[in-house]
């Protein structure tokens, strides 16, 4: 403890790794109450001193004092993560954890607490992911010395308490596909044609290099697995390769504008409304209103389950999207029937 900052007080540790933390608290011994945690963090220590100290916003003992914690925490929260996608989903979920949890102390959460809420959540499958980040800041704050309290569904895994889930049923046909492929300009089926060809989600067709060789590497953005295409395999790749090779860009990117300038996620995204319309249109004309509809209801991510739907087999579709389980593959992306042979 200093003059400067009283009962500010510090522990410092080695941890398995070999890496040393300092624990910042705030110190209630002399009226026999336990330690206030102020986290890792010296700045934001300082902050929540102040707080203390000076009356400020009452925080500490609550949930939201490990919401505060975790944003800033660049080893084990929120910053840690690497992917700009995750970090801005996680974001969205706490804005409406917080109004609901904030508040509450650690104690006085239940099992019916949470239940209640994915009840009342109208959007059932985004109220599963806002129970799984407060399970991981719950987490989190047991390892860090917020709380002792367990999380209050622990060892419920398989109790089916979070709301239902069915996978997305969508079969990528030849027909769709053709239709708004056709519809597209190139910059749009050179996105669709690498994305059926290797399995890539959208964004990493954006940002997959041009390759020097005959291997077309891929480093993906969300899992951070990496992958080498054959592209002496590849029916596909090779013209669409030679053709981006001929173009005078300024960007070191696989896929580019026949200008030259890169492609961004919001492009695809709008070129893709612009063509999966003008071939619903085109079909409706022509008296297939069934068809347009299946159209209207295909998105860009489809793209990488026809890839999967494409593939010889179930185990060989996993591999291509580099899946950590074949069952995975099956239940989300191997949408095409099975076709049976009649023993006699």
């Amino acid at each position: 403890m200093t003059n400067k900052y009283p009962n500010l007080r510090s522990h410092t540790r080695k941890r398995k790794s070999g890496r040393v933390v300092t624990y910042y608290f705030y110190d209630r011994r002399q009226n026999g109450e336990p330690d206030i945690p102020l986290g890792t963090d010296y700045e934001q220590a300082i902050a929540k001193w102040e707080e203390i100290r000076k009356g400020g916003p009452r925080i500490v003992g609550t949930i939201e004092e490990a919401f505060a914690a975790w944003e800033g925490d660049k080893e084990g929260g929120l910053p840690s993560y690497q992917n700009a996608e995750t970090r801005a989903g996680y974001i969205k979920c706490l804005k409406k954890l917080r109004p609901v949890f904030g508040a509450a102390t650690w104690e006085s959460v239940e099992l019916v607490h949470l239940t209640g809420y994915l009840r009342r959540r109208t959007a059932k499958t985004r109220g599963n992911r806002e129970m799984a980040l407060l399970q991981i800041v719950w987490n989190w704050a047991r390892k860090e010395g917020y709380t002792a309290v367990h999380w209050p569904a622990a060892g419920l895994e398989k109790s089916r308490w979070k709301n239902p889930e069915n996978a997305r049923e969508f079969e990528v046909t030849d027909d769709l596909f053709e239709a708004v492929y056709q519809a597209g300009d190139q910059v749009l089926q050179d996105a669709m044609d690498i994305s059926t060809a290797t399995g890539m989600r959208i964004k990493d067709t954006i940002n997959v290099p041009l390759p020097d060789g005959d291997l077309l590497r891929l480093h993906a953005n969300k899992t951070g697995k990496k992958a080498d295409f054959d592209l002496s395999l590849s029916e596909i790749l090779p013209s669409l390769i030679n053709r981006r090779r001929a173009v005078r860009a300024h960007h070191l990117m696989l896929l580019s504008t026949p200008t030259g300038r890169p492609v961004t996620y919001t492009m695809l995204r709008n070129r893709w409304e612009f063509a999966r319309e003008w071939a619903a249109l085109n079909v409706a004309a022509a008296g297939e209103t069934e068809l347009a509809e299946r159209i209207r209801a295909m998105i860009l991510r489809d793209m990488r389950k026809r890839a999967g739907d494409l593939s010889e087999s179930d185990e060989a579709a996993s591999q291509l999207l580099q899946h950590s389980s074949v069952n995975l593959t099956r239940k989300h992306y191997r949408t095409k029937v099975t076709r049976l042979r009649p023993v006699r």
